[in-house]
């Protein structure tokens, strides 16, 4: 399958954020602020989920039918809002 940069680099960032966290661990930081990190990592998941999700539902739409570029977007991105 092949991802664009955008994907990747979320998927990066979400890397390099647990990797924060498990040095959070390590080092004796609180509950609060780990906690605080993992919220923003499952949030940098999500998104890379949504991107991924939106890139296959656009190519599945795209190969099967000839629908309006604008209306197959916006039926993207309503879902991906709703995620």
């Amino acid at each position: 399958m092949h991802c664009d940069s955008t994907l990747k680099n979320r998927v990066k960032r979400a890397q390099g954020q647990m990797a924060g966290v498990l040095n959070m661990m390590e080092s004796g930081a609180t509950c609060e602020n780990i906690v605080v990190q993992l919220k923003a990592v499952r949030s940098s998941i999500d998104k890379a989920l949504g991107l991924l999700t939106a890139h296959h539902l656009l190519q599945t739409i795209e190969s099967r039918q000839n629908l309006e570029d604008d209306a197959v977007k916006a039926a993207v991105e309503l879902i991906v809002k709703a995620m």
